[in-house]
C-alpha cells in the first residue's frame, strides 16, 4: 500500500516564537481556570457535584501540582515545593469518588500554590532554549502542561453543568445562521491517506506516529446529528425498541431508565433541557449533546447507518484529494480562528448545524472540529510504532476495548488541545461529557 505525503511539514520555529506561543497558551489556560473557580463560592468549590467528577478545588490544585512536577522538577530540576501533597493529587492513586474525603488544600491555599508554581514556571520559560531533551524540544513540556490545564478546564466545565443551582457562567450565543440546506452527506473517496502525526511539535503520544491507512469509500454526514433528528428517533420509540441497540447498550439503558439525552426532560409536547443552570427548550438545529456511545450507535442503526470508524473520521477531516496530503485541520494548516470552529468556551453551547463554512474540510464536511465531541465506532488502540511519552499513564494504560474514541473537540475544548489528529476516549456509557456524533454508511460498489 502506498500512502500520500507522510506528514505535515512544519517549519522550525525560532526560540522567541516558541516562547511566545508557550506563554500565550499557559496564560490563556490560567485565565480560564480562574474564571471557572472564581464564579462560585467556597462551598461549591469544595463540594462534589457528582461522583463522576472531582471537587473543583481538587482540579485547581492538581493543575498546579502537575505543572510543578513536569516544568519545575522534570525540566527545571528544582526541589519539590510541597512533596507531601503529591499523592493527594495523583489521579491514579485516588478515584474521583474518594477525593472529597482527602485532606485537600482549601481554596485560598490551592490558589496560592498554583500561582506560586506558575510564577516559577514563567521564570523557567523566560530562560528556556527548547533544546537538550525530547521533553524540552520545541517547548513540548510547556505545551503539554497548557493542554493538561485546558483539559481540566473542560472537566471543570462539565462539573459546572452537573452542578445544581442558579447560573454561574455566562457567554454570548453563537451567531445565528440560516437553516443548513446543503447535502446531507458527503462521499469520502477510498484509498490510502496519512493518519496521525510525526511532525506536530505538541502532539501527544497517542497521536503518533504518522502512518498510512487504507479506507474504503464511504459516505459521512455533512454535519453532526441534530436535536431534531435525534428527537425523531425518540418519538419513533427508539429507546423502547431492542433491535436498534447492542446487547450491552440495551441492558444499560434498561437498567438505568434512560429515555432521552442527559439533561433533557419532556414538558407536555415539547422537550426542555438544563444547560449551566438555565432550563430552556431544546433547540432543534443544534447538534445533539450529552449522549453516550450506546445511544449514538442505536440512533445510527435506526437511521440505517453506522458510526464512522476513527480512520474514516480522520480522513474526512484531514484528507485533501487535490494534493493527496493530510492537513492539520479540516480548513488547512493554520491554527483555529473564530471563523473556523466553536472552541475555547467562547460560547456555552454548540452552534447550529451547518455553521462555520470557513472551517469545512476539502470534501465539504462541516463542524468536524468544535461544537461536540463525536463518538466513533473504534476502540482506543495504539497506532503502529506507538511509544509512550512522557509517561505510560497518559495513554497506554487506557488502550483496549473498554474505551471508545471521540474525535473533533467541543465548544469546551481550547484550540491548544484540539487538532485534526487529537484523540479523546471514554467509556461507552459516559453522557456528562460534551459528546454528540455524526453517522456514516459504506459506499455500495
Amino acid at each position: 500500500m502506498t500512502a500520500p505525503e507522510t506528514d505535515i511539514e512544519t517549519a522550525e520555529p525560532d526560540t522567541e516564537a516558541l516562547r511566545e506561543r508557550a506563554l500565550a497558551s499557559l496564560t490563556t489556560a490560567r485565565a480560564r481556570t480562574t474564571l471557572l473557580t472564581s464564579c462560585v463560592d467556597e462551598p461549591d468549590l469544595t463540594a462534589q457535584h457528582s461522583p463522576l467528577m472531582s471537587p473543583l478545588v481538587w482540579d485547581l490544585a492538581h493543575i498546579g501540582n502537575q505543572e510543578e512536577l513536569w516544568l519545575l522538577r522534570a525540566v527545571g530540576g528544582r526541589e519539590a515545593m510541597r512533596p507531601e501533597i503529591d499523592s493527594l493529587y495523583d489521579a491514579f492513586e485516588h478515584p474521583r469518588a474518594e477525593r472529597p474525603s482527602l485532606p485537600l488544600l482549601p481554596p485560598a491555599e490551592a490558589r496560592r500554590y498554583a500561582a506560586e508554581v506558575r510564577g516559577r514556571a514563567l521564570d523557567l520559560l523566560e530562560a528556556a532554549d527548547f533544546h537538550g531533551s525530547r521533553l524540552t524540544e520545541a517547548g513540548f513540556a510547556f505545551g503539554m502542561i497548557a493542554q493538561h490545564e485546558q483539559q481540566h478546564d473542560e472537566t471543570m466545565l462539565i462539573t459546572h453543568q452537573l452542578r445544581k443551582g442558579p447560573q454561574a457562567l455566562t457567554a454570548p450565543d453563537p451567531e445565528p445562521v440560516p437553516l443548513f440546506t446543503g447535502p446531507a452527506e458527503v462521499l469520502v473517496p477510498g484509498g490510502p491517506f496519512t493518519m496521525g502525526t510525526s511532525g506536530e511539535p505538541w502532539a501527544l503520544d497517542n497521536e503518533r506516529p504518522a502512518h498510512p491507512r487504507e479506507v474504503a469509500p464511504f459516505w459521512i454526514d455533512t454535519t453532526p446529528v441534530t436535536n431534531a433528528a435525534y428527537q425523531a428517533f425518540i418519538e419513533d420509540g427508539g429507546y423502547d425498541t431492542e433491535r436498534w441497540w447492542s446487547p450491552r447498550g440495551w441492558a444499560h439503558i434498561r437498567q438505568h431508565g434512560i429515555t432521552a439525552p442527559l439533561f433533557w426532560r419532556r414538558d407536555g409536547d415539547r422537550w426542555l433541557r438544563r444547560r449551566f443552570g438555565i432550563t430552556e427548550p431544546v433547540p432543534p438545529d443544534e447538534p445533539v449533546l450529552h449522549v453516550c456511545w450506546y445511544e449514538a450507535d442505536a440512533y445510527a442503526r435506526w437511521a440505517g447507518r453506522r458510526l464512522p470508524t476513527e480512520p474514516e473520521w480522520e480522513k474526512a477531516a484531514r484528507f485533501d484529494p487535490a494534493t493527496g496530503r493530510s492537513r492539520r485541520y479540516p480548513w488547512g494548516d493554520a491554527d483555529p480562528a473564530p471563523e473556523h470552529a466553536n472552541l475555547g468556551q467562547r460560547h456555552l453551547r454548540p452552534a447550529p448545524a451547518g455553521s462555520y463554512p470557513d472551517g469545512e474540510s476539502p470534501l465539504g464536511v462541516r463542524q468536524l472540529v468544535g461544537d461536540v465531541w463525536e463518538w466513533t465506532a473504534s476502540d482506543f488502540l495504539p497506532y503502529p510504532g506507538f511509544r509512550a511519552f512522557p509517561y505510560k499513564e497518559y495513554s497506554e494504560v487506557f488502550f483496549g476495548s473498554e474505551y471508545k474514541v471521540l474525535r473533533g473537540g467541543s465548544f469546551a475544548v481550547d484550540p491548544v488541545a484540539c487538532r485534526g489528529t487529537f484523540r479523546n476516549w471514554d467509556y461507552p456509557i459516559r453522557r456528562q461529557i460534551f459528546s454528540g456524533f455524526r453517522t456514516a454508511r459504506s459506499e455500495v460498489v
